[in-house]
């Protein structure tokens, strides 16, 4: 039973990482009916912005960690935002009247850019972290067995909940909300009726990368270690995610990050590790043959 509970709070803490990088795959997808696989490598670039602001306050003798935290977090989301409204700007924006194979092309060929840039600035080899947020708690013990909720566990979901209900209250209780809903509804209609698309989707992009930013720094305080290749990794997880939540639905985007991240720790941690990643996509197929729009979905409705 420990051990079973031990696995769960590393999967929720693994499943949150993966949820917050899905909302920025469905909120694009549900405005704009584009899948963005460059995702994941803004993910991967605000990790590395992370790294970078750490080791810099570090020189500077930034000791205090809740400072150098909050530090980071901002300059983390700020800049990993201003990547989201450049790649949107100018790879997405001009494509987005073509034809739906172009902006799914431009995505991929966004994504390769971005990996290899990083690879070229920050080189190939893994990038450590000394650990910044230690310690825990020890929940209790059975047998010669410790259930152990660490303090960056902690601050993961409590960020992940604390993000997830401000971005609710943005989308169901402000102006921005209205016109992301107005857009995901009839873009053309909305823009009759005032609604700046463009400016909406340039925010929507923003939005999804500082969450991105938000991940990543989650993921670099959790695992101490990064490179340029996590993006594809984690980006197609966290994808996977999106779609078994049901493509285009927030809570569902959570929901789909949750149940991948328990799948894959569950797996490792009662069967071989070599097919934890077999196992989650083996599951979305699974739910996708039965629930075809995924858990939370909704079906596309053609507009004539």
């Amino acid at each position: 039973m420990a051990y079973f509970l031990q696995q769960l709070v590393n999967g929720l803490a693994l499943g949150s990482i993966y949820g917050l990088i899905a909302i920025g795959y469905t909120m694009v997808y549900g405005i704009i009916g584009m899948i963005n696989f460059a995702h994941g490598d803004v993910f991967m670039v605000g990790a590395f912005i992370a790294l970078i602001a750490f080791l810099a306050l570090m020189a500077i003798g930034v000791t205090m960690i809740p400072l150098a935290l909050l530090i980071v977090l901002i300059l983390a989301m700020v800049l990993t935002a201003v990547w989201g409204w450049t790649v949107e700007r100018v790879a997405y924006r001009p494509l987005r009247d073509s034809f739906r194979l172009a902006p799914l092309i431009t995505a991929i060929g966004m994504s390769i850019v971005l990996q290899n840039f990083i690879q070229v600035a920050q080189g190939a080899r893994v990038k450590p972290l000394q650990p910044v947020v230690t310690g825990g708690y020890e929940l209790f013990t059975e047998g010669n067995f410790t259930v152990i909720v660490s303090n960056i566990q902690i601050l993961i979901v409590v960020t992940t909940l604390a993000l997830m209900t401000i971005f609710w209250l943005i989308i169901n209780r402000t102006a921005l909300g209205r016109a992301q809903r107005a857009c995901e509804q009839d873009r053309l209609m909305a823009s009759l009726s005032g609604v700046n698309v463009d400016r909406t989707i340039s925010i929507t992009f923003v939005i999804g990368a500082a969450l991105a930013a938000v991940a990543g720094l989650l993921y670099l305080l959790y695992y101490g270690v990064i490179d340029f290749f996590i993006g594809f990794i984690v980006g197609i997880k966290a994808f996977t995610a999106a779609v078994f939540g049901g493509i285009g639905s927030i809570p569902g985007a959570m929901l789909g990050g949750l149940v991948i991240g328990l799948i894959e720790t569950f797996w490792s941690a009662y069967f071989t590790i070599e097919y934890k990643d077999v196992a989650a996509f083996s599951m979305l197929a699974i739910v996708l043959i039965f629930f075809p729009t995924g858990l939370l979905g909704r079906p596309e409705i053609e507009k004539v």
